[in-house]
């Protein structure tokens, strides 16, 4: 451990880049894209084919419930094990990446690749760790993420952490200096998602990162930032891939058991992108929902008797949108249950659900729900976004929002695999 950022729970990592690769072929995705859009892993398939790619370390998401699922799992964990055995990495140790990351609009995401202490996070509702999830974890989507990983050799981030740093003092330092920095990759992404570069941040570049996340750690003015009184300080907020990190915290709480007091292990750090949420290219964007196996006008009614003060139209309360293929319009509440409307969706689709069956989907982009909500049996229902200011303050003072609250840009825009890092 890098006794500088001891007591930060964000640090620099060894880490392992791919050598001699087509490096379009070699980043892909965060697994959890596009889960009612299987044709875009077959394009992706198609794309890689048989190269060298993250593609064939990751299970996408449209494959979790697949019959053969195990033996991709299998597969997974032999690709990583050939991937070693054959040299097909480079490594770098005790570095931070900087991250330039062109989006498909043109804006310029910066952040760091580190790992945090896993020691560190808490996603449970209540926590007041260092490091906490931001939205409501759900425990059923924990075990098949852990089958792949309890195997696996390496691990490969898509989560996306959020600090609080208006005045720009931990990452932005750093990218005014990046042409100090040695270059990493700098390439196209696949499937038109923009352009990204990466450079190594070393050395005596790595204490002004300490310092700034020290001074934001500080009791005193973290709670007069917020307005609070002795809470404990969140760091860290989970922006995107609360379900992997959680994971990673699973299977670390494993192997603890099984190591002497006192012994260091890789599997206790996760490796993570560092963002600031003032970044201005970082835009909140709801997360939508679509209902599959249901008869929409029934459910639309029973949303009405569920919610008394809801009606057709919109009014004076909480606005929802809602596509079907026998109408669309917008549901009103005027008394909800949430101070959110996703969550005072999410509590009634909890419920229709488990009563009558279907299932729902959480899907980002609005063009996606309104094909798929038209489509028999189905039913769209279209968000409003989330103001990234309030995120920490919310967090801070009420706990953890509904889960799928909202999203960090557009599914071609998250993070893409390109790191790994040994866990064995």
């Amino acid at each position: 451990m890098n006794e500088k950022f001891k007591n930060v729970g964000f640090l620099p990592a060894d880490m392992l880049l791919p050598q001699g690769c087509d490096m379009e072929k070699w980043s892909v995705v965060a697994c959890d894209q596009y889960t009612s859009e299987p044709e875009y892993w077959d394009g992706v398939d198609k794309l890689v084919d048989t190269a060298e790619s993250t593609l064939h370390m990751i299970l996408p998401e449209t494959e979790l419930k697949s019959e053969n699922v195990q033996q991709r799992i299998c597969a997974i964990n032999k690709n990583m094990d050939n991937y070693l055995a054959n040299d097909v990495f480079g490594e770098i140790d005790d570095s931070f990446v900087l991250v330039e990351r062109t989006l498909k609009n043109g804006d310029v995401r910066t952040g760091l690749v580190g790992v945090v202490d896993l020691e560190d996070y808490d996603y449970h509702k209540g926590a007041g760790s260092l490091i906490r999830a931001t939205e409501g974890t759900v425990l059923e989507r924990i075990p098949p993420r852990v089958r792949v990983r309890e195997g696996a050799s390496l691990e490969l981030p898509h989560v996306m952490l959020l600090i609080d740093d208006p005045q720009c003092t931990v990452i932005e330092p750093v990218a005014k200096e990046k042409e100090k920095f040695d270059t990493l990759y700098d390439f196209d992404l696949m499937c038109d998602s923009g352009h990204i570069k990466g450079y190594r941040v070393c050395g005596g570049a790595l204490d002004g990162i300490a310092g700034a996340l020290t001074s934001l750690s500080e009791p005193e003015p973290y709670n007069k930032k917020y307005g609070v009184k002795d809470k404990p300080v969140l760091l860290f907020a989970v922006g995107d891939g609360n379900h992997s990190l959680a994971t990673a915290k699973e299977c670390w709480e494993h192997v603890k058991k099984t190591l002497p007091a006192g012994a260091q292990h890789p599997a206790r750090y996760a490796l993570v992108e560092l963002v600031n949420i003032h970044d201005k290219s970082l835009n909140f964007e709801p997360i939508h929902r679509v209902v599959f196996g249901v008869d929409p006008d029934k459910l639309v009614n029973a949303f009405l008797k569920y919610y008394p003060s809801a009606k057709i139209g919109e009014g004076d309360g909480q606005k929802i949108e809602y596509i079907s293929e026998t109408g669309s319009g917008f549901l009103t509440v005027e008394k909800p249950d949430s101070g959110l409307a996703v969550g005072t969706l999410q509590n009634f689709l909890d419920q229709y659900i488990k009563e009558n069956g279907g299932n729902v989907d959480y899907i980002h982009g609005k063009h996606v729900v309104e094909h798929l909500g038209k489509k028999q049996g189905n039913i769209g229902f279209l968000l409003p976004a989330m103001g990234k200011s309030e995120l920490f303050k919310t967090v801070i003072t009420d706990g953890v929002l509904p889960r799928k609250t909202f999203s960090m840009g557009n599914a071609c825009d998250k993070r893409f695999y390109l790191e790994c890092r040994k866990i064995k």
